[in-house]
C-alpha cells in the first residue's frame, strides 16, 4: 500500500515524508484494519515529522485524524462490522490497570501509545487499531469534514471543558487553527463571548465570520477582562500576554502538546489566584461526548485538501499559517 514514511525527522521544507510502498497491516485479536479515506493534518504532526517530540521508533507513519472504512475484522472484534465508517484518534492504547486508567484520567496513563507515533497513522492507505479505540462518526459529517474532528475537535472541546468557562463567560482563544476554529463553535454555542488573539488576515476573517466578539493581536487589550483563554499557538511568551489579559480566579489553559519556553514572569501576572493549566491528550469519553455534542450544535469545519503525496507542503503550508481552518490530506482517491 501507498504511505508517506518518515526515515529521519528534519524540517519539513526538507520534505522528511517519503511516499513509499509499505506491506499492508492484517487486523490481529480484538483490531480493526481500517481503510483510510482521508486524515487531518495536525501540529503534532509536524512537532513529529521535525523531531520536537521524542520519536520511539522510525520508520514511522504520522496522521491521527483518521476517517476510514472497517474492511477486516481481528479475532474477538465484535464492536463494528466491514463497511462501518469510523474514526481514529491521537490516543492509540492505553494499559487500562494503572491508576489513571482507574480513575477516569487514562490521558496521563504512563504506558499509553499513540497514532502516528508509536503505531503507524493514517498517512498512508491503511491501519490498525484496537476496535475499542475507534469511533461511529456522525453521519451529517463527510470523510474530509468529520477528520478535524478527531484530535483539533477532541483537544479542544477538552481545553474549553478544563477553562471552567460557562455561559456568558468572556474567553480568549490565542491563535486561530485547526482547534480554535471548531472551539468558536462550541463556545458560541454555550452562549460565550469569544476574543480571538491571531496575526494572519485570513484568520481574523474566519473567526469574524464564526462569530467573535472581537480579534486583535497578543499585543492588544481587549475591550473587557477574560474570565478565561485557551492558548493553541505553541508560542510561550502568549503565557505572559494571556495571564495579563485574565481577572483574577480566571484561568489560562495551554492546549499545545509541546511549546517554546515559557519566558519568566513577574509573580504579580499569576497572583490573584489565577490558575495556568496544560491538556495532556484526550480520553475516550472526550472523544464520545464531543462528537455527541459536535453533532448537535452542528460545528461547521473549514477545510483545505491535500493529495497524500503533497503531506510534506501541506505540513509546510500549516506551519507558516497558510491554511484557513484544517488542512486534510485525501488518502483515497474516491476522497480526493
Amino acid at each position: 500500500m501507498r504511505a508517506m514514511v518518515l526515515e529521519s525527522p528534519r524540517p519539513v521544507e526538507q520534505r522528511p515524508l517519503r511516499l513509499a510502498d509499505i506491506d499492508e497491516p492484517q487486523a490481529g485479536p480484538g483490531e480493526i484494519r481500517v481503510r483510510v479515506r482521508c486524515c487531518g493534518l495536525c501540529h503534532t504532526d509536524l512537532h513529529t515529522v521535525e523531531g520536537d517530540l521524542p520519536l520511539p521508533r522510525t520508520p514511522i507513519v504520522p496522521g491521527h485524524q483518521i476517517v476510514g472504512i472497517v474492511d477486516q475484522l481481528g479475532d474477538d472484534a465484535t464492536t463494528f462490522k466491514v463497511g462501518d465508517r469510523v474514526g481514529v484518534p491521537w490516543l492509540y492504547s492505553t494499559d487500562g490497570t494503572c491508576r489513571y486508567c482507574r480513575s477516569g484520567t487514562e490521558n496521563l496513563c504512563n504506558n499509553a501509545r499513540f497514532t502516528g507515533l508509536h503505531a503507524n497513522g493514517g498517512y498512508a492507505e491503511a491501519m490498525v487499531v484496537r476496535e475499542d479505540f475507534a469511533y461511529a462518526l456522525p453521519s451529517q459529517f463527510t470523510d474530509w469534514q468529520a477528520a478535524p474532528l478527531l484530535c483539533a475537535g477532541v483537544i479542544g472541546y477538552r481545553a474549553l471543558k478544563m477553562s471552567g468557562a460557562k455561559d456568558a463567560d468572556r474567553i480568549g482563544l490565542f491563535g486561530f487553527g485547526a482547534s480554535a476554529h471548531i472551539v468558536i463553535q462550541l463556545a458560541r454555542h454555550l452562549w460565550m463571548r469569544v476574543y480571538v488573539f491571531t496575526r494572519a488576515d485570513s484568520h481574523r476573517a474566519l473567526a469574524l465570520e464564526l462569530g467573535a466578539d472581537w480579534v486583535g493581536s497578543a499585543a492588544d487589550q481587549p475591550p473587557d477582562e477574560l474570565d478565561a483563554a485557551i492558548i493553541f499557538a505553541p508560542a510561550g511568551a502568549l503565557v505572559l500576554d494571556a495571564l495579563r489579559h485574565v481577572r483574577k480566579g480566571g484561568r489560562v489553559i495551554l492546549a499545545g502538546i509541546t511549546m517554546t519556553p515559557i519566558p519568566q514572569m513577574d509573580y504579580s501576572l499569576i497572583y490573584g489566584e489565577r490558575i495556568l493549566r496544560s491538556v495532556a491528550n484526550a480520553t475516550r469519553q472526550d472523544a464520545r461526548d464531543f462528537l455527541a455534542l459536535a453533532a448537535k450544535v452542528p460545528v461547521r469545519t473549514e477545510v483545505e485538501m491535500f493529495p497524500l503525496e503533497d503531506a510534506n507542503h501541506a505540513l509546510e503550508a500549516m506551519k507558516h499559517s497558510r491554511i484557513k481552518g484544517a488542512g486534510v490530506l485525501g488518502v483515497s482517491r474516491e476522497t480526493l
